[in-house]
């Protein structure tokens, strides 16, 4: 395997997502054979599956839809994207997921495709936030709910987020 590092910071998008795909070309493999990173993938896959249905019972999914589609836009908008860094990005190609190549909408957010979000792995501002909307809907015991479902989603992807640095740095690949 030959180090990769980056010559610049990132600083847009577009260049985090290539630095992502290069790091994943080069890492893919040795992160997931990795003990540790591959078992918190696998932990992290359930806990997006379990919030992501807990999401579409609780009207979540409908709610953003109905607001996207009708209302002219939702939370998702343009910038961010710019709240994701490379290493989120790498996690999404180690659970399978396709990164975009271009903006579906100026107004929306990078990751946002014709269904939702095309992001697996995604930070704890796209997984916690919920509109003033989406609080009004919710009855108490189904936010609780939401949250512990979401929560425990955020804290694997947190620990699969260091997990990853620290295997790429044992292996003298980020400094």
């Amino acid at each position: 395997m030959q180090t990769v590092e980056p010559a610049v910071e990132c600083t847009t998008i577009e260049e985090k997502i290539a630095m992502a795909q290069d790091l994943f070309r080069n890492w893919g493999d040795a992160l997931r054979q990795d003990t540790t990173v591959g078992s918190l993938l696998e932990s992290l896959r359930q806990r997006i599956e379990l919030s992501g249905k807990a999401m579409v019972e609780v009207g979540v999914v409908a709610a953003c839809r109905h607001c996207e589609e009708v209302e002219g836009g939702s939370c998702c908008g343009a910038g961010i994207e710019n709240r994701y860094n490379t290493t989120y990005l790498l996690m999404n190609l180690l659970l399978g997921g396709i990164l975009p190549e271009k903006r579906l909408s100026a107004k929306g957010c990078f990751f946002l495709g014709a269904t939702g979000c095309t992001l697996l792995a995604r930070t704890v501002l796209c997984v916690n936030f919920l509109c003033l909307g989406i609080q009004k809907i919710l009855l108490p015991e189904e936010l609780i709910r939401l949250q512990t479902i979401t929560g425990d989603e955020m804290d694997t992807g947190f620990l699969l987020h260091e997990a990853v640095k620290k295997c790429m740095r044992r292996s003298n690949t980020i400094r």
